[in-house]
């Protein structure tokens, strides 16, 4: 009997790195991804813990949370072109390798400087596996709706590590010293980079031309820059501060120059005409703006939650739950929705179900409603996943497969510059909001204690405390009905957003356009013959 249809077939998936094991390949990808998106999260309720054992300084303190978000935001697309050049595969191994022993480090600090530094390491193994994890996936799904139902599944995972870093941190402490919430990476690397040298398929980009090493520095520094600048605006610094200032104007100036420099190049380290393709430039502003309303909110409605309503930290995690599971219930019904509504009302009706969640949470107060919270946040979750799965999944597709990595650290870097934005805009306003609540004259409180108390809840808390008698508990609820009023002004401002990405949502696709997979065989395997 002849086996040449088989054994063609069999040549054409492999060609088109679509074979039998991609499933299991995208099964390495999420927990690769998983780790990268847990030790985002997991370190926030250790910092207590860190604080009293290693004594840091504010600004130690301050660098142990953001050096692992900021450089590994700086270094996506250095990584994410890398990936494209020497091949992807090769940078996501190291990134496992790298990532495991800086868990070590860090999880044996004995110094608040050690720690900086092994988070800092951690950001680079991070910036080396997430544009990776996504320019495999795009190799390996080839046929748009499989593409969609792994890009569903990867970032239902994303949300599950986000969730789950807090909780697993908080048992964690109960249980073990501080550093044990490093050690967790150590295992699950242990078991990555075996399996995936075996597995993961290697793939290398357009390799005509130099790597343009100068250029991948400059993107790296001014978007360290930018990134340091907006987390300052988001820490609460003044906007003149010159070290505010200077970061900021130093890394746009970098990044123009960077844009510069690839339109000169005949072989450039990002293909800018990516940007031309109104379905890929599109996706990338959605990216943004759906992380600015997002992370933002989230920042807030933790506040409100704990400082509010009076809510332990872990009762705070179990009540952003519903999200989580909104959005992992988005992600996996994401490639359905896509096939049946296409790219431009997906995105569009994303964007107004979470504006119109952002509204309807507008309705709570200083009392604990449980029914507003769950409902509000499931459709928060559920809206902005949504969003989040169609633009990425747009993104993808709209990029040349060969432009993978670095098209995936775009993103990547949108969905990164997006949060700390959010955090630095939306916190303005609600300080803006907030302020004059408090400041305005409480009976009984003296002026220099409602300007310290202007500053922020938790302050006014304290404040209140040391005042103690009628005036502090007249304190106490003039920062707290002013923090409400601010929750307020700043939801209607994140539903304008929202609303204005649904705008933007307009110029994408209308329909999901899937290209038939087809890759000739070689004339050798056509003619080759199986007799039994």
């Amino acid at each position: 009997m002849s086996g040449t249809t088989t054994a063609a077939a069999a040549l054409r998936r492999r060609a088109a790195g679509a074979g039998a094991d991609r499933w299991v390949v995208l099964v390495v990808l999420c927990v690769s991804l998983l780790l990268v998106a847990l030790d985002a999260t997991v370190l926030h309720v250790a910092v207590p813990a860190v604080t009293e054992d290693l004594r840091p300084g504010a600004i130690e303190l301050l660098w142990i949370v953001d050096v692992y978000p900021l450089v590994c935001a700086s270094l996506l697309i250095l990584f994410g072109t890398l990936g494209d050049r020497v091949g992807r595969r090769r940078v996501l191994l190291l990134g496992y390798a790298l990532f495991g022993v800086a868990s070590a480090l860090a999880a044996v600090a004995d110094g608040a400087q050690v720690l900086i530094a092994a988070r800092a390491l951690l950001g680079v193994g991070g910036a080396m596996i997430m544009p990776a994890t996504l320019s495999i996936l795009r190799q390996v799904f080839p046929d748009r709706r499989e593409r969609a139902l792994a890009i569903g599944i990867w970032s239902a995972v994303a949300a599950v590590g986000a969730a789950v870093g807090p909780l697993l941190g908080g048992f964690l402490l109960e249980h073990f010293w501080w550093g044990s919430v490093f050690l967790v990476n150590i295992p699950l690397m242990l078991v990555s980079l075996p399996v995936g040298r075996l597995l993961l398929p290697e793939s290398k980009g357009d390799r005509a031309g130099p790597w343009d090493v100068v250029g991948a520095l400059m993107a790296a520094a001014g978007l360290f820059g930018v990134v340091l600048g907006v987390k300052r605006l988001g820490g609460g610094e003044p906007v003149a501060s010159v070290f505010t200032v200077l970061p900021l104007v130093a890394g746009a100036a970098l990044l123009v120059a960077f844009v510069r420099r690839q339109r000169r190049r005949p072989h450039p380290l990002v293909d800018l005409e990516m940007f031309r393709r109104p379905a890929f430039s599109t996706s990338v502003g959605c990216i943004v703006l759906a992380m600015l309303a997002l992370v933002g909110l989230e920042l807030i409605a933790a506040q409100y939650l704990q400082l509010v309503l009076g809510l332990s930290p872990l009762q705070t995690g179990l009540r952003l739950l519903p999200l989580t599971f909104a959005a992992m219930a988005a992600g996996l019904a994401g490639a359905r929705m896509l096939r049946r509504f296409g790219p431009r009302r997906m995105v569009c009706a994303g964007f107004c179900l979470t504006a119109f969640a952002v509204l309807l949470l507008t309705a709570m107060g200083r009392a604990d409603n449980c029914a507003l919270l769950v409902s509000g946040f499931v459709l928060l979750g559920f809206g902005l996943e949504t969003t989040l799965f169609g633009a990425y999944e747009s993104m993808l597709s709209e990029s040349p497969q060969e432009q993978a990595g670095g098209a995936a650290a775009i993103g990547e870097t949108s969905y990164q510059l997006g949060a700390g934005i959010g955090i630095a805009l939306l916190g303005s306003v609600m300080n803006a909001a907030y302020a004059p609540g408090v400041t305005g004259g409480v009976p009984g409180v003296p002026a220099p204690a409602s300007v310290a108390a202007g500053h922020s809840l938790g302050e006014a808390y304290e404040v209140a405390a040391q005042l103690g008698g009628p005036a502090g508990v007249a304190l106490r609820r003039a920062a707290g009905d002013a923090f409400v009023h601010g929750l307020h002004v700043t939801l209607v401002v994140s539903a304008g957003l929202l609303l204005l990405g649904a705008v933007m949502a307009l110029r994408l696709p209308r329909a999901m356009q899937c290209e038939a997979v087809s890759v000739p065989a070689p004339r050798d395997a056509v003619e080759t013959r199986v007799s039994v």
